[in-house]
């Protein structure tokens, strides 16, 4: 059996008013992401609330259904100090951050579509880039590589997803300039004068997923994730201790 598979996805969409053009778009989307996570989009509702939504706002969620070996499940329990940390690049700002996105760039209809120049693209290319989806890539790594460790860098950044795939008294020590930083971030940092561990504490900062493996097969596997198309590098190490640092 394959270490770990997912099979079915089911959305939900709220809306204000059901524009069937909008839904159709919406769910355009959500299909995308499903065929490059290997699932199968089976279902889901659309529920129709003017009393709670405005005409032009919606909401998303959804779920999906997977099966893992039990004795192949990676937690985290067999990191060990002297590991190597892997970063995946990520795409942008992906699914985190965006109150202080808008709090600080305050993207409107006006400002939305002007090309800006340290960001090489429109304010509105860059915020809605779509989030990396990284399952087919990693589960090639799976099969090849031990990996020890897993965690997708979202909410909360690298001080609070990180640590949560070490066991206890193992943490990592992460090493900047080993991954270059989207344009995007030192944009919104210097627009909000924001220090640069909120930074770090908010957004990916460049890396989407971060791994764990042994560091004898950490060249291997960046090697790997290279001819899966991804960008990978090697950002760090597992070291005795309890809490993250970033130098």
């Amino acid at each position: 059996m394959r270490w770990s598979r997912a099979f079915i996805f089911f959305d939900y969409i709220a809306c204000g008013k059901n524009y069937p053009e909008k839904i159709e778009t919406i769910v355009k989307g959500i299909s995308d992401g499903c065929v490059q996570g290997g699932l199968s989009l089976i279902g889901g509702e659309t529920a129709e609330m003017p009393g709670f939504y405005g005409e032009s706002e919606y909401d998303l969620a959804g779920f999906a259904v997977g099966l893992a070996d039990k004795s192949k499940i990676i937690d985290g329990s067999k990191i060990r100090e002297g590991d190597v940390i892997i970063g995946l690049a990520s795409s942008g700002i992906h699914s985190n951050g965006y109150s202080l996105v808008r709090k600080v760039l305050r993207p409107q209809e006006s400002n939305i579509k002007e090309f800006v120049e340290t960001l090489g693209a429109t304010m509105g290319d860059v915020l809605l880039r779509p989030t990396k989806i990284y399952v087919k890539p990693v589960l090639n790594l799976i099969s090849q590589i031990e990996v020890k460790g897993i965690a997708n860098i979202t909410g909360g950044g690298f001080y609070e997803n990180i640590p949560r795939m070490f066991p206890k008294g193992i943490t990592a020590e992460i090493e900047k300039g080993t991954w270059p930083v989207l344009p995007v971030f030192e944009f919104i940092r210097k627009q909000g004068s924001i220090a640069e561990r909120d930074m770090f504490g908010t957004f990916n900062m460049g890396i989407g997923m971060v791994l764990a493996v042994s560091q004898r097969y950490a060249n291997e596997a960046v090697s790997i994730l290279r001819e899966s198309g991804e960008e990978a590098f090697i950002i760090g190490r597992a070291v005795k201790g309890d809490e993250l640092t970033i130098c």
